[in-house]
């Protein structure tokens, strides 16, 4: 999903700020775990949780080309491990808890990450903001109106993966160049590294349950890396790039 805006005039100061949506502006991972939690203790029987994790991780990569990322496809691979783990036998009972506990994801609340609210309100009008995410469409509008925060960004893309090209297409249609562009977020795979490779900046926020498959090395020495430890830090940040 993208909402389509009218570009605008090259403003000095003004930049083009992208926001990740889940684990930079709300939880998101820690739902993820407690799922997985629960995935462990309905298939007690037949798996230890380790091997489970191990072989859950295994299903989603495979099939992330195929579902993308978001709570269905991850609902989906629970389901291909524990018919895998039951050799196809799997009993029916199970198959119906893991479908609700996968429901029970897509109805989670919102919680906001600290200074995310005030973050935004401090940046809103003096730059551009966009929210930037990828995931399942229903559920990240869902979040997204649930967050109170939609009103603060200057346009919406909802993508289904993120890569240099995809930073790119962004830019290009929000009819801003990439050196006064800057992404935000807790992925070094996703938020980061692509966006450094289309020629923008790129502030990184580690959060403490980032998916392991989001993990990547640090651009060490790229001027266009910044590293804070909270969203209350990036308006200096943006005050220093501009």
């Amino acid at each position: 999903m993208t909402t389509a805006v009218n570009p605008p005039a090259r403003e000095a100061g003004r930049l083009l700020v992208g926001f990740d949506a889940d684990d930079t502006l709300w939880q998101n991972e820690q739902f993820y775990r407690l799922t997985e939690d629960a995935f462990a203790a309905s298939l007690a029987d037949y798996c230890e949780a380790t091997d489970l994790s191990e072989r859950l991780l295994a299903a989603e990569r495979r099939n992330l080309a195929l579902y993308g990322f978001g709570i269905k496809g991850f609902t989906l691979s629970m389901i291909e491990t524990a018919l895998e783990l039951t050799n196809s036998e799997l009993p029916g009972h199970i198959v119906g808890r893991i479908l609700e506990i996968g429901r029970e994801m897509l109805r989670h609340p919102v919680d906001l990450l600290p200074s995310a609210r005030e973050t935004l309100e401090a940046l809103a009008g003096r730059h551009r903001l966009v929210l930037i995410t990828k995931g399942d469409l229903f559920d990240q509008e869902r979040k997204l109106a649930a967050s109170g925060l939609g009103p603060f960004f200057d346009g919406i893309e909802i993508v289904s993966d993120k890569t240099e090209l995809t930073y790119q297409n962004i830019f290009a249609r929000h009819g801003i160049e990439p050196d006064r562009c800057v992404m935000i977020g807790n992925s070094l795979k996703s938020d980061i590294l692509p966006v450094l490779g289309a020629g923008a900046s790129a502030i990184f926020i580690p959060h403490d349950l980032t998916w392991i498959h989001e993990h990547a090395e640090k651009p060490e020495g790229d001027p266009r890396f910044f590293e804070v430890a909270d969203l209350s830090a990036v308006p200096g940040i943006l005050q220093a790039i501009a």
